[in-house]
């Protein structure tokens, strides 16, 4: 779980914002300038931001689900 939320804000603006900018900008400009591999590369950092939206999502549910027992046990 990712405890501190400058750590998961961080995370959360990279895997929503960031990371699939960066995947689009990589597409266009490796096919334009006919990159080899351009595909391949998308592939694997789009799997990569499929992984960390995993965690960030995975640490955010626990971090709710841990707020809810607090509040109930009051």
């Amino acid at each position: 779980m990712i405890s501190n939320d400058k750590v998961y804000n961080i995370i959360k603006w990279a895997v929503l914002t960031a990371l699939p900018a960066l995947s689009v900008f990589i597409s266009v400009i490796g096919k334009a300038y006919d990159w080899g591999e351009t595909d391949l590369v998308i592939i694997t950092l789009n799997a990569f931001t499929a992984f960390l939206g995993t965690l960030a999502g995975v640490s955010a549910a626990k971090y709710n689900s841990q707020s809810n027992d607090m509040e109930e046990n009051k």
